[in-house]
């Protein structure tokens, strides 16, 4: 299967991960007063929950650092680009899939931007996971 992805495509996929990395702080404090909830577990747990949060942020700043740096090595097919897009595509199908079960029964805080920041997000996660995808697909086949 040959599927032309065009770099600017990959690149604005990867401006979109380092966003998603550069703002997840804030979306832990303003939106789910992340901070105050996690004070309430073990201490322990409080620096295993941060550690997560610090692994998913520095893997969306490298995912995004990868596809604006390599955008034509992510769909050369060698072997190196399948796993590293089968990877990428999993993290991100996983993260919507996630997403759809889970997320809708919570709550987000009422304020207007918070409803169109909710939006954007998640579009931008349906991109990630369909883009790379994608890629996973010209990749393999």
């Amino acid at each position: 299967m040959n599927i032309q992805i065009p770099n600017w495509l990959i690149i604005l996929g990867g401006c979109g991960q380092i966003f998603t990395a550069l703002i997840y702080p804030y979306i832990r404090h303003q939106v789910f007063d992340w901070y105050n909830d996690v004070k309430q577990l073990k201490p322990l747990n409080q620096e295993i929950a941060k550690t997560y949060g610090r692994y998913i942020q520095g893997l969306n700043f490298s995912f995004g650092l990868i596809a604006i740096l390599l955008p034509n090595d992510l769909k050369n097919e060698s072997n190196l680009a399948i796993a590293i897009t089968g990877l990428i595509a999993a993290y991100w199908v996983g993260k919507v899939a996630t997403q759809i079960a889970y997320y809708p029964m919570y709550d987000i805080p009422k304020k207007h931007i918070f409803k169109i920041g909710s939006y954007g997000m998640n579009a931008l996660f349906v991109l990630f996971a369909v883009v790379y995808t994608l890629l996973f697909i010209n990749n393999v086949f």
